[in-house]
């Protein structure tokens, strides 16, 4: 399998760019997902031109727009990070990356929870670092989570689930100019948008239905806009029993009355939080293997990451 290119601050894969010289390396990131993702690193501060070791910066001011200050010196990197985040986005653009992990509350490189200071040295609320925010608002689609998060169950499977999706829509949106191509992409994703958001998948819907109102551009733009905006909302237990209760739906004419109702008794364990999701979605692709399905055949939903990872053994 060829691997996603992804964004990473490169202190997490170990390497020794840190203000004090150190690293803050992850073994789960670098060498668990490793064999699945080709790391892009990036270190704002050492790439800005700083050097190592050098002076702890923190965020000063405004949440919303925080300056960028040296702790004891009080000098201002601010216009000059600014500046070189400017070119290296346009740079990370170019390399076609498909998500990214940031080092959780750096100044320069945090998405969320970065302290920010008043003038008088006392934190305000949180925010963003520089880079972590130019980014964002550069990118406003693509997947991104800091090491801290990535370590909740859920928020990780969702990441890198999204970071799948997001590869494989990017590739058929470039490569074809099929109407056709968009459908069956969406066909294949339906569950897996419905397990997130069945109000998005709706829009999704009714957006390919009308695709011919659209230029190529405009319906790529807007169809996958909306598929990341959907997917960002967690898939939670309640939405992925509807989508496990739909999908035993398709063996009701096949299955025995007992295996009908030891699935319907497996989600049910689900639902009420006595096993993983990965032990009703094995049991179906036990029937679907047996029966063939066609359409869940084709679905996503049903194998939307590597196996090896084991995401779905945790939420």
């Amino acid at each position: 399998m060829e691997k996603i290119k992804i964004g990473i601050s490169s202190c997490l894969l170990g390497e020794k760019v840190r203000y004090d010289g150190g690293h803050r390396l992850d073994l789960y990131i670098k060498e668990t997902l490793g064999q699945y993702f080709e790391w892009v690193s990036v270190c704002p501060e050492v790439e800005y031109g700083l050097p190592v070791p050098r002076e702890a910066m923190h965020l000063i001011g405004d949440p919303d727009s925080p300056r960028l200050v040296t702790i004891h010196t009080g000098v201002d990197h601010t216009e000059g990070m600014l500046k070189w985040a400017r070119e290296k986005l346009k740079k990370l653009e170019k390399v076609d990356i498909c998500g990214f992990i940031f080092k959780s509350r750096s100044p320069s490189s945090g998405i969320g929870g970065v302290k920010v200071y008043t003038p008088s040295g006392m934190p305000s609320r949180t925010g963003a670092g520089i880079f972590g925010r130019a980014f964002m608002r550069y990118f406003p689609i693509m997947p991104v989570i800091d090491d801290g998060r990535l370590y909740d169950p859920r928020l990780r499977e969702n990441f890198i689930e999204r970071v799948f999706v997001y590869k494989r829509c990017k590739q058929i949106l470039k490569k074809s100019s099929s109407i056709r191509d968009l459908i069956t992409f969406h066909t294949d994703h339906k569950l897996l948008i419905l397990s997130h958001s069945p109000r998005h998948l709706s829009s999704l819907g009714k957006l390919v239905a009308s695709a011919k109102k659209y230029t190529k551009e405009n319906l790529s733009s807007e169809y996958i806009k909306i598929l990341t905006e959907g997917l960002q909302l967690l898939a939670t237990v309640k939405k992925n029993t509807n989508v496990l209760l739909h999908i035993a739906g398709y063996f009701k004419k096949q299955l025995s009355p007992e295996d009908k109702r030891e699935l319907h008794e497996v989600i049910e364990y689900y639902h009420k939080g006595y096993i993983p999701l990965i032990v009703p979605i094995i049991l179906i692709k036990h029937y679907l293997r047996k029966f063939d399905e066609p359409y869940l055949k084709r679905q996503y939903y049903l194998n939307p990451h590597p196996l090896e990872l084991m995401l779905r053994n945790h939420v």
